[in-house]
C-alpha cells in the first residue's frame, strides 16, 4: 500500500458509503437483480418463502439476545467459526449459529464460478447444503437482524482485517483483486477486507457496466476515497489515479480543430462522440449533415469512427460541441 499520490480537486465528488453500495451482497451475489419473492431451499428438502433482499429472514425465527452479544464478541476478536449450511437461494447460502441465521453471499464463497446459468448456479449452491464452512463475520446489525459472513475473509490471518482497516487512509493507493461485479460497481478484496469501486469511479468516460472494464479475479490498483471504520466500508476509485481530461481540454484542443472519435450514443437530438477516454462531445442533429433525414441514426451508428470539427469548448461545464457538417 502506498500513500499520498498527487491529489486532484475534481468536480465530481466521491460517492457516499450508503446501504445501496452493499445491496448486491444481499441480493444476487454476482449481478444484482430486481428484488422479488423466492423460495429458500433447505437441507431437509423443504422451502422457506422470503424476500431475497432480506438475507437472514428474521421473520422465520426468534434470535436470542445473548447470542447477538456472543457473536459480537466473535466479530470483535476476529474469530473464524465453522457453521453448517442449512439452505440457499439465488444469492448465496443460509447458515446457522445457535439461534441466529446468517447469510453468506455467493461472492464471498471460495471457488464459486461467476456467470453461471440459473440452473447450474442453483445446483452449485445446493451442493454446499449440509457442509460446514469456515467463516468470518463481515457485517453485524442486531437491530436489523443482519448477520453477514464470508468464507473468503476467513482465509486471512487473525487481525489482518483490523490492521488494514486501521491503517488504510483516504488518499492512499491500494492493490486488490476484483471479487464481484454488479450493475453499480465492482467489489475489490484488499486482503480479507472489501472495498467498492462505484461505477461512476471506474472511468472519466461513459461506462455501460463494470464488466466492460474489469474482470473477476483481475488485480487492480485503486485510490481510496473514503473509509468508514465503524462499518468496515471502503470507497475506492480507479479513475482518480488519472487526471480528469476536462481539466485540461481547453489547453489541448482548439475551436476549429478536426478530431477523430467513436460514436458512443445516438439520441433524438444528435449523437455523442468520444475523442479520448473520458472526453465526449455532442454532435447536435443540426451539425450531423446537410439536408433532411428522419433520425440521427440515419447518419451515424454507435461504434462508428468519425472525423469532426470542434465548434466550442467549455471545460468547466464539461461540454464539447462537434460538427460533421462543417467538414464538407
Amino acid at each position: 500500500m502506498s500513500s499520498n499520490p498527487e491529489r486532484h480537486d475534481y468536480a465530481v465528488p466521491p460517492p457516499s458509503l450508503d446501504e445501496g453500495y452493499w445491496s448486491s451482497l444481499l441480493n444476487d451475489g454476482e449481478h444484482a437483480a430486481p428484488q422479488h419473492e423466492t423460495d429458500i431451499d433447505t437441507e431437509d428438502g423443504g422451502s422457506l418463502h422470503a424476500d431475497p433482499s432480506d438475507a437472514y429472514y428474521p421473520e422465520l425465527y426468534t434470535p436470542d439476545a445473548a447470542d447477538w452479544v456472543e457473536i459480537q464478541h466473535i466479530l470483535d476478536n476476529d474469530m473464524v467459526i465453522d457453521l453448517p449450511v442449512i439452505g440457499y437461494n439465488r444469492g448465496g447460502l443460509l447458515v446457522e449459529w445457535r439461534t441466529l441465521r446468517g447469510f453468506v453471499p455467493a461472492s464471498q464463497l471460495l471457488n464459486f464460478p461467476a456467470h453461471l446459468h440459473n440452473g447450474v448456479r442453483r445446483r452449485a449452491l445446493m451442493s454446499r447444503v449440509g457442509q460446514s464452512l469456515p467463516l468470518r463475520v463481515i457485517e453485524l446489525n442486531p437491530e436489523k437482524n443482519r448477520l453477514i459472513l464470508s468464507e473468503r475473509a476467513a482465509q486471512v490471518g487473525p487481525g489482518t482485517r483490523a490492521h488494514l482497516l486501521t491503517h488504510i487512509e483516504p488518499g492512499s493507493v491500494v492493490s486488490g483483486t476484483v471479487t464481484n461485479l454488479c450493475d453499480f460497481g465492482a467489489f475489490v478484496d484488499l486482503g480479507g477486507l472489501e472495498g467498492l469501486i462505484h461505477i461512476s469511479e471506474l472511468s472519466w468516460g461513459r461506462v455501460a457496466h463494470p464488466e466492460t472494464l474489469l474482470k473477476r479475479g483481475q488485480v487492480v490498483e485503486a485510490y481510496v476515497l473514503d473509509v468508514d471504520r465503524e462499518s468496515a466500508r471502503i470507497a475506492l476509485s480507479v479513475k482518480r489515479l488519472r487526471p480528469d481530461p476536462w481539466q485540461t481540454v481547453e489547453a489541448r484542443y482548439s475551436v476549429g480543430q478536426v478530431v477523430e472519435g467513436a460514436i458512443t450514443n445516438v439520441v433524438d437530438f444528435g449523437a455523442f462522440a468520444c475523442i479520448e477516454e473520458g472526453l465526449e462531445g455532442l454532435i447536435h442533429v443540426s451539425e450531423l449533415a446537410e439536408g433532411h433525414f428522419l433520425h440521427p441514426r440515419n447518419v451515424v451508428a454507435e461504434g462508428q469512427m468519425v472525423k469532426a470539427r470542434i465548434l466550442n469548448i467549455d471545460g468547466k461545464a464539461r461540454r464539447l460541441g462537434l460538427s460533421l457538417r462543417l467538414l464538407e
